[in-house]
């Protein structure tokens, strides 16, 4: 047995002086939003997509904070009001207080082999129109400091991008959401490497939902959100579209301080919930694939301790210093993304028992496609129920 471990120390050794040196540099944490950095001569009109559902107890400060951008071009405000049950179109017209900036539109029925989220944008989008300028995407649950859409387009025309995006600053307020959340954003940085998704010349493609600046020519040429009409991780595919269609001109995914969740997790079942939403549709649905993540999280994140322990109590010091020495790699990684959310330094040290958490939410995801629960979200059942329905279409 100590053999194995030994073999799996020395592994994850390897592992980590790949991902520290030649993983696209994504624990640093540097790919930052900057500030406009002054006035254009022209600002193009962006039309405000907001998708939502069921969100009265946000909507109205989500909503506020995108009719305050100082923005200095013509700005349009589409709230999609996708049959919600709680009031979300009446709170969102007392929020906006008469300003006519504002339009309400109630989603048509979902159809077969859309999600819920997209169907409501494709309504959005094509209410809208083909303007000229940008579409900003920007979710029900997500508050922007005033100058977040003057940051994105600047950031779009002076590197002419089709598609600019930020991972917003999530809820980290219990020990949870500290334990966890941090850890969740470098995980996301680790499968698309910021540095590779903002590299023209690379293949990788990623965003950020809750706030996301897509040229409209852009989006027009890809067909709208029907291109990818049933993908349950909409963010990542809608920037693969972009990135990866003839002519495109490039895309950019970073961090920023200036646009945050309002939506607080409130404990560990929140969390698992989402990740187990989807963690599986990004394996693919496929079963190998998910035995090579299981096996792989536990080499990197969880054979450190593990040896570090049976070193120290086996009297094998050479493992235990092996060990505690990937350990440490391990906290470096994680932190800069555990100071970026203003966490001690503990939580890096405690990244192998959140990787624990993320594989058991991972291997949970599978269990509910297996059994037909994939996907659930606020009534609607995703992922697998869409593909159902697509190949019953299909027949």
């Amino acid at each position: 047995m100590l053999d194995w471990l030994q073999i799996a120390t020395y592994l994850s050794l390897l592992i980590w002086i790949y991902l520290l040196t030649l993983h696209g540099r994504f624990w640093r944490c540097d790919q930052r939003l900057a500030p406009s950095g002054g006035e254009r001569p022209a600002w193009p009109d962006v039309t405000a997509l907001i998708p939502a559902r069921d969100e009265a107890d946000v909507i109205g400060r989500a909503l506020g904070s995108v009719l305050a951008q100082d923005y200095p071009g013509r700005l349009r405000v589409i709230l999609i009001d996708d049959h919600s049950a709680d009031g979300t179109a009446q709170a969102a017209r007392l929020a906006a207080d008469g300003d006519g900036r504002l339009e309400v539109l109630s989603a048509r029925d979902l159809p077969p082999g859309w999600s819920g989220k997209l169907w409501a944008l494709q309504n959005g989008y094509e209410e809208a129109g083909r303007v000229p300028g940008y579409v900003w995407l920007s979710d029900a649950d997500i508050a922007h400091q005033p100058d977040v859409l003057r940051n994105l387009v600047a950031k779009a025309e002076a590197d002419g991008l089709d598609l600019v995006s930020v991972m917003v600053v999530l809820s980290c307020q219990g020990f949870w959401e500290r334990l966890l959340i941090p850890p969740f954003v470098l995980f996301f940085q680790k499968l698309y490497p910021f540095a590779w998704v903002n590299d023209p010349r690379a293949r990788t493609a990623a965003a950020a939902g809750g706030c996301v600046l897509l040229s409209e020519p852009a989006l027009a040429e890809i067909g709208g959100f029907r291109a990818i009409k049933d993908a349950l991780i909409d963010d990542c595919a809608l920037a693969a579209a972009i990135k990866r269609r003839p002519g495109a001109r490039g895309i950019w995914l970073g961090l920023t301080r200036g646009s945050v969740s309002i939506r607080p997790y409130g404990g560990l079942a929140p969390i698992w919930h989402m990740v187990a939403r989807s963690a599986y549709t990004q394996l693919r649905y496929s079963p190998l694939l998910l035995a090579g993540c299981l096996v792989a999280m536990a080499v990197t994140y969880l054979v450190p301790p593990v040896a570090a322990v049976a070193g120290l109590t086996s009297g094998t010091p050479a493992l235990a210093a092996v060990a505690l020495l990937i350990w440490a790699l391990i906290a470096f990684a994680a932190w800069r993304c555990v100071r970026f959310y203003g966490q001690s330094g503990v939580f890096a040290v405690l990244l192998p028992l959140a990787a624990l958490f993320y594989s058991l939410m991972t291997l949970d995801s599978a269990l509910r496609y297996w059994i037909g629960r994939g996907g659930q979200w606020k009534g609607r059942a995703q992922g697998r129920a869409v593909r159902l329905e697509q190949q019953a279409g299909g027949e």
